[in-house]
């Protein structure tokens, strides 16, 4: 099973001097984490729907998880991209409770509630990379195909990339924001670099030496040849050696292995049922 790889946007590094200059790095930090929290939702959703995000960046306006849609059904799409904002959300909200309860706490939750908040918002934006442009790519391909919802997007984001830059051009004539410049460059850059290169990939449970030395539990079950890959995936354990056992009309049809196992969901349609593979 392939890690994930991390990056860091170098935009990332100049916010962060910004805040340090101004005497704000709580700030800085508090939105740091805000946005390890957002790729945790995007990791749990990916997991959940039989894939792994094989990188995450963390940028100045949170952690975007690129992919394309090429094999993902679109609301496996729409449901990995949003569970990132909507666990912002929700942990926002958490962070106000604990303000109304916990009067006393309210220059700690303020930062930790605006962070989560303000994250959950921006990514909601319907500009690639970010989430929302990835929810409008979904959508709009189910209508026009892939290709057009793609140059649609790039459209999109580009257009909203030279609005936010136009705004910060009006701010110097009053009280600069840099945050409009470094903002506007990224969708920009986001939009014209759009590419096949992250992609989300599938979750198979490869064997461990190191946990193979130390011992490994036998995981077994019985399952329909009518059951998908998707929710194979969703039952194995990554912990054990998993031994499936194949019945079609009540009658046992094949047991896989765990190298068998992982070999079809390498080589197969993760919403293609497990028979046609056995």
């Amino acid at each position: 099973m392939g890690g994930i790889k991390y990056a860091v946007h170098p935009l990332f590094f100049a916010v962060g001097f910004y805040y340090a200059l101004t005497g704000r790095i709580f700030v800085f930090l508090t939105y740091a984490f805000t946005a390890v929290l957002h790729e945790t939702g995007h990791s749990i959703a990916a997991e959940r729907a039989g894939y792994r995000l094989n990188k995450i960046t963390l940028t100045p306006f949170g952690a975007v998880a690129s992919g394309n849609i090429e094999g993902l059904k679109f609301y496996d799409e729409l449901y990995i991209a949003a569970a990132g904002p909507f666990l912002n959300l929700a942990v926002g909200i958490l962070f106000v409770a604990i303000w109304w309860i916990f009067p006393e706490t309210y220059a700690f939750t303020d930062v930790c509630a605006e962070a989560n908040f303000a994250l959950a918002l921006i990514n909601l934006i319907p500009a690639y990379p970010l989430d929302g442009g990835r929810i409008l790519s979904a959508l709009l391909s189910v209508k026009t195909g892939e290709k057009k919802a793609v140059i649609i997007c790039k459209v999109i984001g580009v257009l909203l990339g030279v609005m936010l830059i136009g705004g910060f051009i009006c701010t110097l004539f009053y009280s600069p924001n840099p945050s409009l410049l470094i903002f506007g460059l990224f969708v920009v850059i986001g939009a014209l670099c759009r590419d096949k290169e992250n992609k989300y990939v599938k979750i198979t449970r490869a064997l461990s030496e190191e946990n193979l030395r130390r011992g490994m539990p036998v995981k077994r079950q019985a399952v329909s040849a009518e059951i998908t890959l998707k929710k194979l995936v969703a039952i194995t354990d990554a912990n054990a050696v998993n031994e499936i056992e194949v019945y079609k009309s009540g009658a046992l049809l094949t047991r896989i292995s765990q190298n068998q196992l992982e070999r079809i969901i390498e080589s197969g349609d993760l919403y293609s049922k497990l028979g046609e593979h056995v």
